[in-house]
């Protein structure tokens, strides 16, 4: 069972570097079509950008009923590390990040004011080109002192 908890710890960080990979390549890349609109004003409940945790779904869901269906449980606990990262995905970009929920307003916390810092950077470049800070949970140093700094004020 230890090795399935650290199969799913491993998986779930792992996701930080995917998840970076493909916003850089792939969201900023050819598959800019669906993610043009994050990066646009718009009054819409929903975004075609959305389709990206759609996609992101497959291979955690088929991951989970591959390895329980086929008691490979190592397999299950890449999909649970998936599944793991994309609930924190929602909860911090969705919810926290883009207040798409009208939750978690106002926070002091240097690590999640880092991460809004890093964020607003990132969408300072409406284009599909010349992007920077692709991560979600892991942002560059100088955002966590700006929080830092922030703070001592």
């Amino acid at each position: 069972m230890i090795t399935n908890i650290l199969i799913l710890i491993g998986t779930f960080f792992g996701m930080e570097a995917v998840a970076w990979f493909t916003h850089k390549y792939v969201m900023h890349g050819f598959g800019w079509f669906l993610h043009r609109d994050h990066h646009e004003p718009h009054n819409n409940t929903f975004e075609k950008n959305d389709w990206y945790f759609l996609i992101f779904a497959i291979p955690s869901s088929m991951c989970i009923m591959f390895g329980l269906m086929y008691k490979n449980y190592g397999v299950a606990f890449i999909g649970f590390g998936i599944l793991l990262y994309g609930l924190c995905y929602v909860l911090v970009h969705e919810v926290f990040i883009h207040q798409r929920i009208k939750r978690f307003t106002r926070t002091n916390h240097p690590y999640f004011k880092a991460i809004r810092y890093a964020h607003k950077i990132h969408h300072k470049n409406n284009g599909k080109h010349d992007g920077k800070c692709f991560g979600m949970l892991l942002v560059p140093m100088q955002y966590y002192r700006k929080a830092l700094n922030e703070r001592k004020k």
